[in-house]
């Protein structure tokens, strides 16, 4: 069993996505458990203060190392540790299938303008983003983590296949799909979809997954190009704002 640890200032976000669909599924199957933990519960103040002013002024609040650090130690949680930020590696596939394969997975959602860098020092044992860009928590960045790594978990899906033959598993995009009806204003499904030959079905599909990757790839600004511009602009630079949080 998979247990996801998540430390927010607002567990209630948690609630109801983990209650529902595929997630809910792992956990009524006995693959994961979750354990949301309210990042206030470890404050000493009457106020239950997460935040404080950044040291060298500039603008925005940034959150306290101590919480997170005791919030941390009171799971006793082991790694991976995931600080969600815009300054982290882009999450993959090949991390949810990491993460889906161990026994813990602790996961730290920041807020305001920045967690103090210590956190991702020397309690995260690695950082991940969504993408260049920020959003106004952690809390968002963290539910795409769990939800695209309990869907590999036994009993999360009906049809395990169906993982199997997504995008990104084991290869690049998996090709375009189509149900009834068949025709519809006008536009047509594929005839090689209708035709009934499995063999001829399964090289278009290849076929075509293989041109859409080809062609995301070749679009500006997709990560492949950046990892080929790596050598002349450093790689990605991240944004200033890091909490994807």
């Amino acid at each position: 069993m998979l247990r996801v640890n998540v430390i927010t200032i607002f567990p209630e976000f948690f609630r109801a996505p983990l209650s529902l669909s595929i997630p809910a599924q792992a956990a009524a199957a006995a693959s994961v458990e979750y354990h949301v933990v309210d990042l206030r519960d470890f404050t000493h103040d009457r106020h239950r203060t997460v935040d404080d002013y950044p040291y060298g002024g500039g603008p925005g609040m940034v959150m306290k190392p101590e919480p997170f650090f005791e919030a941390v130690e009171s799971l006793g949680a082991r790694a991976p540790i995931v600080l969600m930020s815009a300054r982290g590696r882009l999450f993959s596939h090949d991390d949810a299938v990491r993460f889906a394969s161990g026994s813990e997975l602790t996961l730290l959602c920041g807020h305001y303008k920045d967690v103090d860098q210590r956190v991702a020092d020397h309690l995260a044992t690695e950082e991940l983003s969504l993408g260049d860009f920020v959003l106004s928590g952690g809390e968002v960045a963290a539910l795409a983590v769990i939800d695209a790594t309990v869907r590999l978990l036994p009993g999360a899906m009906s049809d395990h296949d169906s993982a199997r033959t997504d995008s990104f598993y084991e290869r690049g995009l998996s090709a375009p799909s189509y149900t009834r009806p068949p025709t519809y204003r006008g536009y047509s499904v594929p005839e090689i979809l209708l035709s009934g030959h499995h063999k001829k079905i399964e090289e278009w599909r290849r076929a075509e997954g293989e041109r859409l990757t080809r062609a995301r790839e070749a679009l500006p600004g997709s990560q492949e190009q950046a990892d080929g511009n790596s050598a002349s602009d450093g790689g990605r630079t991240g944004k200033a704002e890091p909490p994807h949080r």
